[in-house]
């Protein structure tokens, strides 16, 4: 990754401030705040205090040359950056610097930023959907909408910003919908969707059809201590069910079934069972692999930036701030998980950063390449 490829994407951002009375140039505060986050700055304190402790390394970089800025400025700034613009200019940069392979799995997901609430309305927090590489562990973008119910909508103008073909783009039953498939096929990806009661027809077709006919299955169990897994996974052909319900979803070709099982001392066992559609022809090696791996936004992108990066503690809510945060945390997540050179958990690696402004030079090299202004 070059860093010239990431100042031309992220130049598009547009500094709302007049220009007369610019002391701090944008890109500055953004890589002030990029830089603070990857190390564990919480708040626009901690971003200012980064930048004071770090001043001769920043300004040995080209930046700051007039000192920092305090942490109000700072907050005025980021919080007025337009958020769809910041998630264009991520997109475009990852696009350029990552590519797909035949096949990819790209998960799709929304998390709520649980601090970000207005005062007085809890209702009030953003909602983001991302989109993720499970394979590479990359997010590769996200839009923000207000609430989780807004998904529907958020889901197809995340998708359009992306390029997802030869791709297969696993989606939860939020996002069961024959718009959603026929724009995925449009853009020559491939999709699994999960589907429930929200797609009432479809949902008791296939699982007459699981009983109607013999399907391919594998079975995994997993023992851990006191806790007892296991999972089975069903395919058949998308030709079993009724014509004129597979008519309706674009290039349907395999339906599937996972089923899940779980016990552990002293608790009653759990069962589940979920239905899936796909576009791709899977078989139940594929299937079973996708459908686990779907759960990777979970454990490797929802679950780090709760618990390594603090996300949902993060009470921020003021203009665009929040949305514009956690675009940066998504940037920093990228960066870290882009460095080799040492082999630390996420948390491991902030305090690293923290203590050593040489093994940031070493994350940034990774990340985007050297900054040179």
């Amino acid at each position: 990754m070059q860093t010239d490829s990431f100042t031309l994407h992220f130049s598009a951002l547009k500094d709302q401030r007049q220009s007369a009375k610019v002391h701090y140039p944008l890109f500055d505060i953004i890589f002030l705040t990029l830089c603070a986050v990857m190390t564990g700055a919480e708040g626009w304190e901690d971003i200012e205090d980064f930048g004071v402790h770090r001043l001769d390394w920043l300004q040995k970089r080209g930046f700051f040359k007039h000192g920092i800025p305090v942490h109000d400025t700072i907050a005025r700034v980021i919080s007025q950056l337009e958020p769809a613009l910041l998630q264009q200019c991520f997109i475009d940069w990852m696009c350029d610097v990552s590519s797909r392979t035949e096949g990819e799995l790209v998960a799709i997901d929304g998390k709520t930023l649980r601090g970000s609430w207005q005062p007085g309305n809890r209702s009030s927090a953003i909602h983001m959907v991302s989109a993720f590489a499970c394979s590479s562990s990359l997010v590769l973008g996200q839009v923000k909408t207000e609430e989780k119910s807004n998904e529907i909508r958020a889901i197809p103008e995340l998708l359009r910003l992306l390029e997802i073909k030869g791709c297969l783009i696993s989606i939860d039953a939020m996002g069961c919908q024959k718009q959603i498939a026929q724009q995925i096929i449009e853009q020559k990806g491939d999709y699994l969707l999960a589907v429930k009661g929200n797609q009432g027809r479809l949902h008791s077709a296939l699982d007459k059809s699981f009983q109607a006919y013999e399907s391919i299955e594998r079975q995994d169990t997993e023992q851990q201590k006191s806790r007892l897994e296991g999972r089975s996974y069903q395919v058949l052909s998308a030709v079993v069910l009724p014509e004129d319900i597979r008519e309706q979803w674009p290039m349907l070709k395999t339906i599937a079934v996972a089923s899940s099982y779980r016990m552990t001392k002293d608790q009653y066992p759990s069962y589940e069972r979920r239905y899936f559609i796909s576009s791709a022809e899977l078989d139940v090696d594929q299937f079973a692999n996708a459908c686990r791996s779907h759960w990777l936004i979970e454990n490797q992108l929802h679950w780090v930036l709760d618990v390594s990066m603090n996300e949902d503690n993060c009470q921020i809510y003021r203009a665009n701030a929040p949305a514009n945060l956690a675009s940066i945390r998504h940037i920093g997540l990228n960066m870290l998980r882009q460095d080799k050179s040492r082999k630390l958990s996420v948390p491991r690696k902030k305090r690293a950063l923290m203590m050593d402004p040489g093994y940031l030079d070493a994350v940034l090299e990774a990340g985007i390449g050297v900054f040179k202004k």
